[in-house]
């Protein structure tokens, strides 16, 4: 995904697009430590949920880590602090430098709507990687909100009995690994499309490399 045709005219027109900062350099390193933190907290964490599954279905070995109950929880707490640490810097970088205000708003359903029926038609443009459309804000937004949930509900997975509050919060222990479970899902999914669009748009994977 990148940009409507409306979001490209608020670009600055006299900064050549190959010299055009698209991520700083916070944002690549972050990203990336991110990323690495996401991987080994998923494959852990399906490791972890298949020692006590909640459906009808296991992962398979090959996708998981850990080897067994213990070692998986090994991987995913030690993931777990570098992604909580990791996220937090990202958090206050965002608000601080007002990179969150200047990326992801404004924000409208009628917005939302229109890029996203542009980008099924394949209107959408790609021609300015440093402005998001509107479908990218609301995906981009949502992902961090899902992520602070998902942090809260393991915490509360982890320590039902210390976090009793927060765990009450969730509607209890069991209550809590559904919510943390359907985090997880919804995060792999936006990993996914995330993935994708990148190698639809390499520009866009470079940016996140190199910077311009």
């Amino acid at each position: 995904m990148s940009t409507t045709t409306a979001d490209r005219a608020q670009a600055s027109p006299d900064i050549p697009a190959g010299r055009t900062i698209v991520q700083p350099a916070w944002v690549r390193v972050l990203h990336w430590i991110n990323a690495v933190a996401m991987v080994l907290m998923m494959m852990s964490g399906w490791q972890i949920y298949n020692a006590s599954p909640l459906f009808g279905f296991t992962f398979p070995p090959s996708v998981t880590l850990g080897g067994w109950l213990g070692g998986a929880l090994m991987w995913h707490f030690a993931a777990m602090w570098l992604l909580m640490v990791n996220g937090l810097v990202y958090v206050v970088l965002g608000l601080v430098t007002g990179r969150f205000r200047r990326k992801l708003l404004p924000l409208s359903a009628r917005g939302v709507a229109h890029d996203a029926g542009a980008a099924l038609r394949g209107r959408l443009s790609h021609g300015d990687l440093t402005v998001y459309n509107q479908v990218q804000k609301l995906l981009y937004a949502a992902v961090i909100v899902i992520g602070i949930v998902i942090v809260l509900s393991g915490l509360a997975i982890w320590k039902p009995v210390q976090l009793q509050g927060l765990t009450a919060l969730f509607g209890g222990y069991d209550a809590a690994r559904y919510v943390h479970f359907f985090c997880m899902a919804a995060i792999a999914g936006f990993l996914v499309l995330h993935v994708a669009l990148a190698l639809a748009v390499p520009r866009s994977l470079r940016a996140m490399i190199v910077g311009r």
